[in-house]
């Protein structure tokens, strides 16, 4: 098997989505710095600490307000996941959602090749 093969393979193969990344509409401003993408990382269980998983998968602005701090890069505060123009705040819920959702549910939603 050629690499080119291997590697259309792997890329066929559902993945296990750990990290997602988000060109903010609305950049946000921290001093000098413009941030103009954040990273989001698949949280660990301790990170989901005081807040019910129905109100992620809800997307519930309180419960985006607690986890996103613990999960984004660079490291958004509180007050700046409540700046968040609304467009940049529903891609991300989308995104975090997507963290809840299984490899195969995945597969189901990718587009036929």
């Amino acid at each position: 098997m050629s690499k080119t093969d291997a590697a259309a393979i792997q890329a066929a193969k559902p993945q296990s989505h750990t990290t997602a990344g988000i060109t903010l509409e609305t950049p946000i401003i921290r001093g000098d710095q413009k941030i103009d993408r954040v990273t989001l990382r698949k949280p660990a269980a301790g990170e989901l600490r005081g807040v019910a998983l129905a109100d992620l998968i809800k997307s519930d602005v309180a419960a985006l307000h607690v986890v996103l701090p613990r999960i984004t890069s660079p490291t958004l505060t509180a007050h700046e996941v409540g700046q968040l123009d609304l467009v940049d705040l529903a891609a991300i819920a989308g995104e975090v959602v997507g963290f809840f959702m299984t490899k195969a549910d995945r597969a189901a939603l990718s587009p036929a090749a």
